[in-house]
């Protein structure tokens, strides 16, 4: 599969880019090389952390879960998906400010519903902040011919201050398409099938849209 569409930098970060950039300019002409320095280091630290760049899809099946978003495997466990109402199995991946922040879906799907959840902002690596933080969940549809349902959750963290979800029901989506963003540090949790069979194991270092994240049961019923 190509490479999705991708702007490189990020337009959620344009307005924090010029602001730092200004800032690391101003810092430049008007004061010490030590104070330049540092608002210099800190441009350069915004400008990377909303880098977007191109990857490749993986996959080749309605079947695959690829990886919603970069960074590690922090659980993978049976669990309630409250969403849903329904038992389900959970894959979580950590992003700490050195990722990449770009949210993509882990399925070819239709959105059924989106969910806001104001919250708290504890350690998004933590268990708790699946339930606890703000955080904004979507339910696919998926596209295959029996409909499997998968619940993505982005959670804020302990800096991430704004959850960016620009699904609403009824759109769909295919499987590595960008549809959101967090802010400074957080985490995604899938909630899948209990039958998907998980292609990841904790503390493995993931790529959104490039990592297999798992595999939907092909004869769920059966």
């Amino acid at each position: 599969m190509p490479d999705y569409p991708h702007p490189l930098i990020a337009k959620e970060g344009w307005p924090f880019i010029a602001i730092s950039f200004a800032l690391a300019l101003g810092a430049t002409l008007l004061f010490a090389p030590a104070v330049a320095f540092i608002f210099g280091v800190i441009f350069i630290f915004v400008l990377q952390f909303f880098r977007d760049p191109p990857r490749r899809i993986a996959g080749t099946d309605a079947y695959d879960v690829v990886a919603p978003a970069d960074g590690r495997v922090i659980a993978i466990e049976e669990c309630e998906d409250n969403y849903l109402q329904r038992r389900a199995l959970k894959v979580s991946v950590f992003m700490n400010v050195f990722n990449v922040h770009s949210n993509r879906s882990p399925i070819d799907g239709e959105v059924k519903q989106v969910w806001y959840n104001p919250g708290q902002f504890v350690n998004a690596a933590l268990a708790k902040a699946s339930t606890a933080n703000e955080r904004c969940a979507i339910h696919l549809k998926s596209a295959t011919a029996d409909g499997q349902d998968v619940t993505c959750i982005q959670v804020a963290g302990l800096v991430a201050r704004r959850i960016l979800n620009y699904m609403e029901p009824g759109m769909t989506l295919t499987r590595g398409q960008r549809y959101g963003f967090i802010r400074f540090g957080s985490r995604v949790d899938v909630y899948l099938p209990l039958d998907a069979e998980v292609r990841v194991s904790i503390g493995e270092k993931v790529y959104a849209s490039s990592t297999l994240l798992a595999q939907l049961a092909k004869n769920p019923h059966a």
